[in-house]
């Protein structure tokens, strides 16, 4: 949706009807393993920063097998109001799912919305 401002400027709207998925957005408070990485599954040391309303659109879905374990993989992307803190390595829940972010794009670089793009991991990580 664009709105048109009095001054002329045109401004993009995200269409709140769109954002009907609740999310908690969590950062990660706990040592790294040690290579570095977050502990996914560590789900003790994961704090709440917020929670929004977001629209949650699938946009892959594989099979894959890994350490002789199946594990589905499935990416999203979710599209929010624009939060400021939002990072790469934070996570979302939605109903009982666990989504890592992956990247975090500023949408026209307006502070107005959110795009990230996220990855799903069933019965791994």
């Amino acid at each position: 949706m664009v709105l048109k401002l009095g001054t002329g400027k045109e401004i993009t709207m995200l269409d709140a009807g769109k954002l009907r998925h609740r999310v908690v957005v969590q950062r990660y408070v706990g040592e790294a393993d040690d290579y570095g990485d977050i502990r996914w599954a560590d789900d003790k040391n994961w704090r709440n920063v917020c929670i929004v309303w977001a629209a949650v659109d699938p946009i892959s879905g594989r099979e894959f097998y890994a350490a002789e374990q199946a594990q589905s993989e499935v990416s999203h992307k979710v599209r929010m109001r624009y939060r400021g803190g939002i990072k790469p390595g934070m996570r979302l829940l939605l109903d009982g799912r666990r989504l890592h972010i992956q990247s975090v794009i500023d949408w026209e670089e307006r502070h107005e919305s959110l795009l990230l793009m996220v990855q799903e991991v069933n019965g791994g990580k």
